[in-house]
């Protein structure tokens, strides 16, 4: 639609849309910097971006407390410095003894010892007297004994002890009390005869490591000992010895 001329220009349908005749949001929506490396704008190329690290926070071991503190000036590098001085205390407390004087002490005696002197003869005061008449009286003394075993000097004569009747074998023993068969023990054949071979059965073993077959009991026959002894050996038997027949034992 064609309208009249405005100047050079003459209004007509327009191509598109043309966006100054839409309303906007406003200043609500800002467009992203392209400064900086956060927020920038996905439109448009970064540049290389340098980090800036912050300070490092002092080392505890190498702070100090700063101006709070005042330091003396006796303070240096190498340590406090301390002018020379006396040192001042009080009287330390004395206990008082008696010690001996100088009029204590005799130098007379030592020169006897340092000097040569003549022979003196020393005095001292009468013993007491001894009583003559306390004498022991001839209970004090008491004589060997010359009767029994052990005399001091004389050859002693043969003693014969006594002693009470025994109960055994007398004529007022029970022989019912007697102990029977029974109570003595079963002497043992291998006591007092040769003894047979033995043979013992123990439990199965266990296998190592070898799983091989091992030859059990059943595989060995003991009857032909023949093959190294020149007679096997067979058990023999006796009539049964009497229990009250000492056996004889070899020392060996």
């Amino acid at each position: 639609m064609d309208g009249a001329w405005v100047g050079t220009w003459r209004p007509h349908r327009p191509r598109g849309p043309i966006m100054a005749q839409f309303t906007s949001p406003g200043p609500k929506y800002s467009i992203p910097g392209t400064t900086g490396y956060l927020v920038h704008n996905p439109t448009k190329t970064k540049a290389p971006a340098y980090t800036f690290q912050r300070a490092k926070p002092p080392v505890t071991d190498s702070c100090s407390p700063g101006p709070r503190y005042y330091v003396q000036p006796s303070i240096t590098r190498n340590g406090k410095y301390v002018a020379p001085a006396q040192h001042m205390g009080g009287l330390p407390k004395i206990t008082t003894e008696v010690t001996p004087g100088p009029s204590d002490y005799s130098t007379d005696k030592a020169n006897q010892h340092l000097y040569k002197c003549a022979p003196a003869q020393s005095m001292a005061f009468r013993h007491k007297a001894i009583n003559t008449n306390e004498t022991p009286g001839p209970g004090t003394y008491t004589l060997p004994r010359l009767v029994g075993p052990n005399t001091a000097y004389t050859h002693a004569s043969p003693c014969y002890s006594m002693k009470g009747k025994s109960k055994h074998n007398g004529f007022a023993e029970d022989l019912s009390k007697t102990p029977g068969p029974a109570a003595f023990p079963k002497v043992e054949l291998d006591t007092y005869k040769k003894r047979a071979p033995m043979y013992t059965m123990g439990s199965k073993s266990g296998i190592g490591g070898d799983k091989t077959v091992k030859p059990g009991p059943a595989d060995y026959c003991p009857g032909k000992v023949t093959l190294i002894k020149p007679q096997a050996p067979a058990p023999t038997f006796g009539l049964r010895h009497s229990l009250y027949t000492t056996p004889l034992l070899s020392l060996q």
